[in-house]
């Protein structure tokens, strides 16, 4: 056994003995021999050792000033336990010469140049805490993220802390640059080999049980994120968030038991629990483990606003509704503190392309307002003078959100529209619908059971009817199209974010529903956002139940109306259902534009034989089947299929009506905008023109105008 077993006669001395014959780290080997781990070092194993020389405890005020944090005067007076937690963390599992310490070891493999940390010996196991209530308890941190059904501590995962590698070609392979080395570590010099604010001055020298690399600082424990924090009071205020509304301390019994048998010592154990809300546990050193080693080449990235701008900040947003903190839903407050965390490094040459937990990317600017940055066991903290304020709470969604009389409309913003309306690169403006107006109107949501309710009904198409007022509500507003509203005079006609079009006058909004309901829709008052406005309205943007022939019967009935002739041909046509009053082509959920000629213009028609009758005397009713058939391509000629239009320069070319050739294609009508002014021609290039005045009248998902010529489907 034994001469199998037997190193080799010419194997390299083991850690110890190689640091021992080189003279030059006598104060390293005093704290292995103080935290016990002569023999670990010395004996059969596999290690990489970084290894301070006792110039660099000398020379190192950095490692002065940590050993004074711990009433420690100097070198000599270090005790057992912080002697071990400095050699345990000089210690990385596994003998990596250089040319290994940068490549990932994936589950399938090394992945070159894509690793900056290595797992140590280190963790720092049971701990003292005080719960946010004031509770003194012995804790232990969690050591997974508590997200997607995945458990929030594995007793037999020790949450063991890395130690941070710079190479130059980790930096290169990543696009990194040598400058956010010197950022985080402004009083070291950049070698291209780095660890942590230590340079290697000698590399891979090979021992029996693995690798030293000899360094010319004292690397000391970093702590996690959670670590870091606590001790930072600038920043108290945002950890105060965390600990009053994201974390819990669960006893646990299997750390309870642990503890006790290793310290024989009677005391419950706690799990620092962090909310599965947030982006990451800012306490767990393991990274997402999806990968047993994916905390190699990665970790967390937090922003702290420091403690006045977030006061400030949290000020303000609870005048939006509710008022405090403490009366914010948790997803309110998550938001808040996600909008400061990012689950992966955001390493200073690339402070402004990563998006955080929300998807947005940072809103502040390195190095103007950053007062702090650290590299951390756990990933990478930055300290903020300001608040990176997110998308949700700035942009026009955040009127809603923020204020506890939105709650419906919230959530049906969060169905479909939120990613959208969040985008503050883009202008919109919302017309508001308050639990209050949607309450008399007799709509409701019972969170519960996740059921709309109108009256007494709780069909899904209650929901569907709201998202349809929804969409009518969402207007995009790129050059303030909507600013005036309020404004005596101001009228005019827009396209909403669901396709259907709504019209304004003063203080007045109106859609094709208000008006088939009678209803005057008025604005209360206006709030300016980062992207756009939102508008608070007296009631809600109806949509109209009501066919296009029946609003096209409104108008035409009446004998001085300049729409009369062509409803009295529609009215008896082949493309006609009086019954439904239905047009032959359309169908309930398509749009669609009816370009309707006046009454001169139908005149006209007749004249050139596209229509039955004379000028003087029209032939609504026909019965001759040619005359019919004429009618009906005249009708079906003059609506645009699937497109609802207006006169204001956005719809332009060519569109297919409802009228098909042999072939069973489209025909086509040309809208363009010479000077200025709304033109439609036919296919042989006659013009025909908007009348303003009569036209933009509101139907169900439709527009009707009124023409000053005819367009021949010929």
């Amino acid at each position: 056994m034994d001469a199998y077993y037997a190193p080799p006669a010419n194997a390299e001395p083991a850690i110890y003995k190689q640091l021992q014959d080189r003279g030059k780290f006598t104060r390293l080997l005093s704290l292995i021999d103080k935290a016990g781990y002569k023999n670990t070092l010395g004996a059969a194993g596999y290690w990489t050792m970084f290894a301070p020389t006792d110039s660099a405890f000398q020379a190192d005020t950095d490692f002065t000033a940590w050993l004074r944090t711990k009433g420690i005067n100097n070198v000599d007076a270090i005790d057992s336990s912080t002697a071990q937690s400095l050699v345990q963390y000089l210690l990385v599992f596994n003998g990596f010469n250089k040319d290994r310490l940068d490549d990932y070891q994936s589950n399938v493999g090394w992945v070159a140049n894509a690793a900056f940390k290595r797992r140590t010996a280190y963790y720092t196991g049971f701990y003292n805490d005080t719960t946010f209530a004031g509770q003194q308890v012995k804790a232990i941190a969690s050591n997974r993220n508590n997200s997607g059904g995945t458990s929030y501590f594995i007793l037999a995962d020790n949450n063991n802390k890395y130690i941070p590698i710079f190479t130059g070609d980790f930096f290169a392979a990543q696009g990194i640059a040598p400058a956010d080395y010197t950022y985080f570590y402004p009083n070291s010099v950049y070698t291209g080999f780095n660890v942590a604010q230590a340079r290697v001055t000698q590399q891979d020298i090979a021992a029996e049980n693995g690798v030293i690399h000899v360094i010319d600082k004292v690397v000391t424990p970093l702590p996690s994120i959670d670590q870091y924090i606590r001790t930072k009071p600038e920043f108290s205020e945002f950890r105060k968030l965390f600990e009053k509304f994201m974390v819990q301390f669960l006893q646990n019994a299997d750390a309870t038991q642990r503890y006790n048998l290793l310290t024989g010592q009677s005391a419950n154990v706690f799990v620092k629990v962090y909310s599965n809300l947030l982006a990451y546990s800012p306490n767990n050193e393991n990274f997402f483990k999806q990968q047993d080693n994916d905390g190699q080449k990665d970790g967390w990235t937090m922003i702290a606003p420091q403690n006045d701008s977030l006061l400030k900040y949290i000020q303000t947003i609870s005048k939006e509704g509710y008022g405090a903190p403490e009366f914010f839903p948790l997803e309110v407050m998550a938001d808040l503190l996600n909008a400061h965390m990012w689950q992966t490094t955001l390493w200073p040459s690339k402070f402004n392309q990563l998006p955080n937990f929300l998807g947005e990317a940072v809103h502040i600017s390195s190095p103007d307002n950053i007062i702090d940055r650290k590299m951390l066991s756990n990933g990478v903290f930055y300290g903020s003078n300001k608040v990176n304020e997110p998308n949700v709470f700035s942009s026009v969604y955040g009127k809603a959100y923020l204020n506890p009389k939105f709650t419906i409309m919230t959530r049906l913003l969060n169905t479909e529209l939120k990613s959208i309306v969040t985008n503050n690169s883009t202008k919109f403006t919302i017309f508001m619908m308050s639990d209050a107006v949607l309450a008399a109107q007799g709509y409701s949501y019972n969170p519960a059971l996740n059921t709309w309710t109108f009256g007494t009904s709780t069909n899904d198409s209650n929901r569907l009817n709201l998202l349809r007022i929804l969409n009518t509500s969402v207007v995009e507003t790129p050059n303030g199209e909507l600013d005036n509203l309020g404004t005596p005079g101001f009228s005019g006609t827009i396209g909403t974010y669901g396709g259907e079009y709504i019209k304004f006058n003063g203080n007045q909004i109106i859609t094709a529903g208000t008006i088939d309901r009678n209803i005057v829709v008025k604005i209360d008052s206006i709030k300016t956002a980062k992207n756009g406005r939102v508008v608070y309205l007296n009631n809600l943007l109806y949509f109209t139940y009501t066919p296009i022939g029946k609003h096209i019967e409104l108008l035409g009935t009446p004998t001085t109306s300049e729409y009369n002739y062509f409803w009295n041909y529609l009215k008896n046509s082949t493309a006609y259902d009086a019954v439904t009053s239905s047009i032959l082509g359309t169908s309930g959920g398509s749009f669609y534009t009816v370009l309707a000629p006046n009454n001169n213009a139908i005149k006209q028609a007749i004249t050139a034989g596209l229509l039955p009758g004379t000028a003087t005397t029209p032939n609504f009713n026909p019965t001759l089947t040619a005359d019919k058939l004429k009618v009906e391509k005249f009708i079906q000629y003059h609506i645009l299929d699937k497109r609802s239009v207006i006169n204001d320069g956005k719809d332009v070319g060519a569109f297919p009506t409802l009228l098909k050739n042999a072939n069973g294609d489209p025909l086509t009508v040309t809208i363009q905008y010479p000077g200025g002014i709304f033109e439609v021609s036919d296919v042989s290039n006659r013009k025909a023109h908007m009348i303003t005045a009569q036209s933009n009248q509101l139907s169900n998902r439709t527009t009707i105008h009124l023409l000053d010529n005819y367009l021949n489907y010929n």
